[in-house]
C-alpha cells in the first residue's frame, strides 16, 4: 500500500512537469514524514551517500570530454576518415554521418554532446548535397544513440555502478552491440538514399596518397579511441583513470597538434561539465535515495517472486521489460528510469538466470531508443530545435531508422552472445 501511493505521488508529480530529482526528492521526503519510523537524518543519509562513490569521477571527466571535442577539430578530421570509407557509395554523406557519430561515440561518451555537435555540423552540409532537412536530422539523431552504447558512454558507467557490475566488462559489452547498431541503421540509410537518388559524396574510391593524407591528420583521434577502450579492456587503467587520460590528451591535441582550442574554449567547456555533472549527479542522488526505499519495503523482491510467478523463461520476460522500457524512455529520463528499475529488476534477473552485463545493455538500448520517440524524446527535441526541424516531419523521417534500432534490440535481446563475446 506504502509503494503504491510512493508511486501514485511520483506520477502525479512528473504529470505537472515538476523537475525530476525534485519529484523523487518529495516522494522520498513523504515517505519518511508519513511511513517510516526512521530519523530524518537517515533520509539525508541516502541523498548524499551515493555522491560518495569514487566511480563518479568518471562521469564529470567524460563530459568534460564530450565537451571539449567540438572546439579540437577532431570532429572534422574523422568525418574526412569516414567520407574514405563510406563516400563512394549511394548516399555517401548520409552513411558518414552514421559512421563518424559510431566514431566519436567512442570518444565523447555523451548522445546530446554528439547529437549537438553533428546537427550544427552535417546537417547543412547534408542540405547543400540535397537531403532533405529533416532526413538529415533524423540521421544525425538516429546515429547518436550508438553513443550510449559504444564504450565509455556515460550510461555504461551508471548502470555498471548501480547494478554492482564492472564498469570495465560494461565498457567492453557494449562494442559490438554499438558496431550492430551502426550496420542496420547504415543498411537501412543506403535503402533509403537508393530509391531517393541521393548521390555519392564522391566519384572514386581514394588513392593511396589520399588516404595516407587523411590518416595523416586523424591519427591522434584514433589513437585516442584506441587507448580508451584497449586501456580498459586489458586492465591498464579504470574507467575514471581513462576519463582523465582521455581529457588530458584532447587538451594535447587541440592545443598543440590540431591548434584549434583557446583557453576560452576550456573554461567555457568546464562551467558546461560542472552543470551539466550536477544535473547528472541529483538526479543520481535522488533516484538512489528512491531505490533505497524501494529496498527497505522489499519491492525488488516482492517484483521478482510476482515476475516468476508469471513465468519462468527469461526471454519471455526480456520481451516484456522491453516493451515497458519503451513506453517508459517515452515518457521519463533515462537515467532515472535506470537507477530507480535496476534494483527492483535484479533479483528477478538473478533468479532466471540472465546474465546482468547482457541485461544492461539491453536496457541502456531502449532506453537510448526513448531519446528518439515522442512526447520527451531529449535526442529528438534537441536535434528539432537546433536544425529547425517540425517534429512532425522528424518522426516520419526517422520511421524506418527506428524501426532498425528495434531490429538491432531484439538481436541483442535473444543473442547474448553479442553483448558478451569479448568480455
Amino acid at each position: 500500500m506504502n509503494m503504491a501511493i510512493l508511486a501514485a505521488l511520483m506520477l502525479g508529480l512528473f504529470a505537472v512537469n515538476m523537475r525530476l530529482f525534485l519529484a523523487l526528492f518529495l516522494a522520498v521526503l513523504f515517505y519518511f514524514v508519513f511511513f517510516a519510523a526512521i530519523p530524518m537524518q537517515i533520509s539525508v543519509q541516502q541523498f548524499i551517500g551515493p555522491s560518495q562513490n569514487n566511480s563518479l569521477l568518471a562521469i564529470p571527466f567524460f563530459i568534460l570530454l564530450g565537451t571539449l571535442m567540438s572546439h579540437t577539430g577532431i570532429a572534422e578530421r574523422m568525418l574526412k576518415v569516414a567520407d574514405l570509407l563510406v563516400g563512394k557509395l549511394t548516399g555517401g554523406m548520409a552513411l558518414a554521418n552514421i559512421l563518424l557519430s559510431t566514431l566519436m561515440g567512442g570518444i565523447s561518451a555523451s548522445n546530446l554532446a554528439d547529437a549537438s555537435m553533428l546537427s550544427r555540423m552535417m546537417v547543412p552540409e547534408m542540405e547543400k548535397k540535397g537531403y532533405s532537412r529533416a532526413f538529415a536530422a533524423a540521421v544525425t539523431a538516429s546515429g547518436s544513440l550508438i553513443t550510449p552504447i559504444i564504450p565509455p558512454g556515460i550510461a555504461l558507467i551508471i548502470y555498471g555502478l548501480v547494478a554492482d557490475v564492472s564498469i570495465g566488462q560494461m565498457f567492453v559489452a557494449g562494442i559490438l552491440p554499438g558496431l550492430l547498431c551502426a550496420a542496420l541503421l547504415m543498411l537501412t540509410v543506403y535503402i533509403v538514399c537508393k530509391r531517393r537518388g541521393y548521390v555519392p559524396t564522391r566519384q572514386n574510391w581514394p588513392d593511396r596518397q589520399e588516404v595516407g593524407s587523411v590518416m595523416g591528420e586523424a591519427w591522434p583521434a584514433l589513437i585516442l579511441i584506441v587507448a580508451i577502450i584497449g586501456g580498459i579492456r586489458f586492465n591498464i587503467f579504470t574507467p575514471t583513470e581513462a576519463g582523465a587520460f582521455a581529457v588530458a590528451i584532447v587538451l594535447i591535441i587541440g592545443f598543440f597538434i590540431y591548434r584549434q582550442m583557446k583557453v576560452s574554449h576550456v573554461t567555457q567547456a568546464l562551467v558546461e561539465t560542472a552543470k551539466s555533472t550536477s544535473a547528472v549527479m541529483l538526479v543520481i542522488m535522488a533516484s538512489s535515495a528512491i531505490a533505497w526505499v524501494f529496498s527497505l519495503e522489499h519491492a525488488g523482491e516482492q517484483l521478482a517472486q510476482f515476475i516468476v510467478g508469471l513465468t519462468s523463461d527469461k526471454y519471455t520476460f526480456l520481451i516484456a521489460i522491453n516493451a515497458v522500457l519503451l513506453l517508459l524512455g517515452m515518457l521519463i529520463e533515462g537515467t532515472a528510469i535506470m537507477i530507480i528499475l535496476v534494483p527492483l529488476l535484479m533479483p528477478a534477473v538473478n533468479q532466471l538466470g540472465i546474465d546482468p552485463v547482457h541485461f544492461g545493455i539491453v536496457m541502456i538500448l531502449n532506453l537510448a531508443i526513448g531519446t528518439l520517440t515522442p512526447p520527451v524524446g531529449t535526442v529528438m527535441l534537441l536535434v528539432c530545435n537546433i536544425t529547425k526541424v517540425r517534429v512532425i516531419d522528424f518522426i516520419k523521417e526517422s520511421g524506418l531508422l527506428f524501426l532498425a534500432l528495434l531490429a538491432a534490440l531484439i538481436l541483442i535481446t535473444f543473442i547474448p552472445a553479442i553483448s558478451t563475446a569479448l568480455i
